[in-house]
C-alpha cells in the first residue's frame, strides 16, 4: 500500500506531514515531487528507469508483488503512481477508490507510525508507448492523429483564470479537449462513477473511445486520472504528455489556443 497524495501549492496541503499524522497500516509514501526527474527544470517528469526501480524497491515493493496506491484526494494523484508504475512494467497496481477519505468514512484502522519497510528487488523498464514529448506534440498537430484531452479546470483551459504557476501562458494546446478530472469522480463521496458516467463524462466533450487518445494538465499528474478513466473502461490507446501545460505554456514557441 502506498499513499500518493500530492496537492498543488495553492492548497496549502503537506502530504508528507499528513501522511506521518495518520495513514493506512503499513503503508509508505510515494513521494511524487522526489520520484520524478529533479535534473530537469519540468515537474513531475519520469525519472530514469533504474532509480524509479531503486526507491521503490527501498520502500519494500517487489517485482511480483500486487501494489495499491491511494491519496487524500480520491483520485487527483493515485492515478500519477499507478500510470508511473505501468509505464516502467509493472502492472500489479490498483488504486483504491475514493482514496484515504473513503478508507477513513468507513471506520478503517489508521496508523501515526510508519513503518521500516524491506527492501526488495524490482526492475523496471520504460515503455514509451505510454508517453509523449514535446516533439511528438508538436506532430500530433499536423497529423491529428491522437485526440489530446485535458484534465485541467476550465477557467485555465480557457485562460479565464490564472495558472498556479508563475510564467506560464493561460490557455490550451490547439484543437484539444477538456474533462477537469473531478467529472470523474462522484462528487458525494469521491469514487470513481461507474461505468455508464465516466462513458458519458468523455462522450459529452467529444472524446471518442475507438481512438487514441494523448491526455495532458498542468504537469502530467491528474491528466493520469485520465488516463486510468479509459483504463477503466478498456480504452488503453493512452498515451500522457509528461511535460504537459508546464512545458507547453512556458515557452514561446508553441501555438495556443484561449
Amino acid at each position: 500500500m502506498l499513499d500518493a497524495s500530492w496537492y498543488l501549492p495553492s492548497a496549502g496541503r503537506d502530504p508528507t506531514a499528513e501522511f506521518a499524522a495518520a495513514h493506512i497500516p503499513g503503508a509508505q509514501f510515494f513521494d511524487i515531487d522526489q520520484l520524478s526527474d529533479r535534473a530537469n527544470p519540468l515537474p513531475h517528469m519520469l525519472p530514469a528507469a533504474d532509480d524509479f526501480a531503486a526507491a521503490v524497491g527501498a520502500m519494500g515493493v517487489g517485482e511480483d508483488d500486487r501494489v495499491v496506491v491511494y491519496d487524500g484526494a480520491g483520485l487527483m494523484s493515485a492515478a500519477r503512481a499507478w500510470w508511473t508504475f505501468r509505464i516502467f512494467g509493472h502492472s500489479r497496481v490498483a488504486v483504491l477508490d475514493g482514496g484515504f477519505s473513503a478508507w477513513r468514512a468507513a471506520g478503517r484502522t489508521v496508523e501515526t507510525v510508519v513503518q521500516a519497510p524491506t527492501p526488495r528487488h524490482f526492475g523496471a523498464t520504460l515503455d514509451p508507448a505510454r508517453v509523449r514529448d514535446l516533439a511528438a506534440m508538436r506532430a500530433n498537430l499536423e497529423t491529428g492523429a491522437e485526440q489530446v484531452l485535458d484534465a485541467r479546470g476550465p477557467g485555465r483551459f480557457a485562460s479565464t483564470e490564472p495558472e498556479p504557476r508563475a510564467g506560464l501562458r493561460g490557455g490550451h494546446i490547439p484543437r484539444s479537449r477538456n474533462l477537469p478530472y473531478p467529472a470523474l469522480l462522484d462528487p458525494t463521496d469521491g469514487t470513481v462513477l461507474p461505468e455508464a458516467g465516466l462513458r458519458a463524462a468523455f462522450e459529452v466533450v467529444g472524446v471518442g473511445l475507438g481512438a487514441p487518445v494523448v491526455t495532458t494538465c498542468g504537469s502530467g499528474v491528474t491528466a493520469a486520472a485520465l488516463a486510468f478513466a479509459l483504463h477503466l473502461l478498456g480504452h488503453d490507446a493512452v498515451a500522457l504528455y509528461d511535460g504537459s501545460w508546464a512545458e507547453w505554456g512556458g515557452r514561446g514557441d508553441t501555438p495556443v489556443e484561449t
